[in-house]
């Protein structure tokens, strides 16, 4: 299985460092998702300029616009749905499977510890509206494709402070990679909730950071990010 990751944040670059995956970068490589020729230059082989087979059997998606409050509706437009849904259409057409990077954050404003089947409500940032709009349109049109919902931070915690009022089932980078990981090599497919047990962002702090100070988030970030997490426990057991 020939696998590429799109994308050289944290939780790119921890995915390449356990098992190393030709990784593409945006800035390093040039690699633009909202351009269908990247995906061509980066993505498949070329024969005599005519003829063009994949190079890889699954790519990741891990490329978004996270600046989560921003208010550039148009870059995470861009980035985090038109971008996501060319490629879907692309990994149609080549037969490759679509591992996408969702958020937690579609969750926002919905029921307490969310299951897949329960129905996302956005926050009010274009941020996660968008990731929502382009989970939709993978489910509504991917051939093959796998969703993993989730937060990873970074490790060890890099704050000085961190938030009491702020829960969810987020976790360090290298647990949440693991978990993804795995979920590729059983080649699940659908919807996950990718996390652990429920936490406020200080006592995962903690945890790297014994010096880490309380801090109340800012009134605009949401203080309830939980998932239902059985779907990605059951996966575990039963494989």
């Amino acid at each position: 299985m020939k696998v590429v990751i799109l994308g050289d944040g944290i939780l790119g670059s921890n995915l390449h460092q356990i098992m190393y995956w030709d990784i593409i970068s945006r800035k390093q490589d040039g690699f633009d998702i909202t351009k269908s020729e990247s995906y061509y230059k980066y993505l498949m082989k070329c024969y005599e300029g005519v003829v063009f087979t994949p190079k890889y059997d699954v790519v990741i998606n891990c490329i978004a616009n996270t600046n989560t409050y921003s208010d550039d509706k148009q870059s995470h437009w861009d980035v985090n749905y038109k971008g996501v849904a060319d490629l879907v259409d692309f990994c149609n057409i080549h037969n490759i499977k679509l591992v996408h990077i969702s958020s937690d954050y579609v969750y926002t404003n919905s029921v307490e510890n969310a299951s897949e089947i329960d129905i996302p409500v956005h926050s009010n940032n274009w941020y996660s509206y968008t990731k929502l709009l382009a989970d939709a349109y993978i489910e509504l049109k991917s051939n093959n494709y796998l969703i993993c919902r989730g937060t990873h931070k970074p490790k060890p915690f890099p704050y000085d402070k961190a938030w009491v009022n702020q829960t969810g089932n987020f976790d360090y980078v290298d647990c949440i990679a693991t978990y993804i990981t795995y979920l590729i090599h059983t080649k699940a497919v659908g919807l996950y909730n990718i996390g652990t047990e429920i936490k406020t962002v200080y006592d995962l702090a903690q945890k790297t950071n014994p010096d880490v100070k309380q801090a109340f988030k800012p009134d605009n970030v949401p203080s309830n990010t939980t998932m239902n997490v059985n779907k990605l426990k059951q996966c575990l057991l039963k494989n």
